[in-house]
């Protein structure tokens, strides 16, 4: 039930003083893509030092390398969970496991191979998540912009979380930080396919991705409507006052948007 993972260059230690103060409802720290390769030492050094203080995820270096071997050696232990980039076996996720037992794990699913691969990948013991890694996978895949693209996948990916009973996937980052239309746009998708969060690059993307995850006054009121009247039928199927026919699925879904709004405040 996280709406919103915000990343954080692990080697900006201007970030990292700031990152966790921005409202997010989970961090990651970042020692794969946003951190060069000469800063990489410097990086774990301040990943470490943070944890010591905070709660937050990291991502870690491609999974087998020697990046990130040193990677787990150093922030296995005080993680919060490791997010392994680029996951597309389940020896990927077998060797992170293996040098950070017990920690929760994000596959992000950023190839062909992960994608056809994501019910394996989610089906591991210590994965927690199946995440979008959009920007990579439409590199791979050599699709366009917008969402038709990536639709199939986002779906693919919930039906694999579900499957393996997983909580909902995580969202690709939204990298324009110009177009906040856009953000919300793409969240609004996301969502409506299935996905629980999305990650950010920015904290002037969390607002609106807490507004889209979190459930709205009209859900909320459709819900409450819904369950009362199930359950004043005694659990036999009716119909609304507005025509809406209810059955157990039905009441089922609005029973699963009044937790979410309860756990999201």
């Amino acid at each position: 039930m996280t709406r919103s993972w915000l990343f954080a260059p692990g080697h900006n230690e201007k970030l990292l003083g700031k990152v966790f103060d921005r409202g997010a409802d989970e961090v990651i720290l970042d020692l794969e893509d946003a951190v060069p390769p000469t800063d990489k030492a410097r990086a774990r050094e301040l990943v470490v030092a943070a944890l010591h203080q905070h709660r937050a995820w990291v991502r870690i270096n491609a999974a087998g390398t020697s990046l990130a071997e040193e990677d787990l050696r150093a922030v296995s232990a005080a993680a919060s969970g490791i997010r392994i980039p680029k996951a597309e076996t389940v020896e990927d996720v077998r060797w992170v496991a293996e040098r950070a037992p017990g920690k929760p794990i994000i596959c992000a699913i950023e190839s062909a191979k992960g994608v056809l691969n994501a019910f394996a990948l989610a089906s591991e013991p210590q994965v927690a998540h199946l995440a979008l890694g959009g920007i990579d996978l439409r590199t791979d895949l050599g699709t366009g912009e917008g969402a038709v693209p990536l639709q199939y996948v986002r779906s693919h990916l919930v039906v694999a979380s579900r499957a393996a009973g997983l909580a909902a996937p995580i969202d690709s980052v939204y990298p324009d930080l110009q177009n906040p239309d856009g953000l919300r746009s793409e969240a609004e998708l996301s969502r409506v396919l299935g996905f629980g969060g999305k990650s950010a690059v920015h904290p002037n993307q969390l607002a609106t991705l807490h507004s889209v995850f979190t459930p709205s006054e009209r859900e909320v009121a459709w819900a409450l409507e819904v369950t009362k009247a199930f359950t004043d039928a005694n659990g036999e199927a009716i119909q609304l006052p507005g025509g809406e026919f209810v059955d157990l699925p039905v009441a089922e879904r609005a029973r699963k948007i009044l937790l979410l709004a309860e756990h999201r405040g």
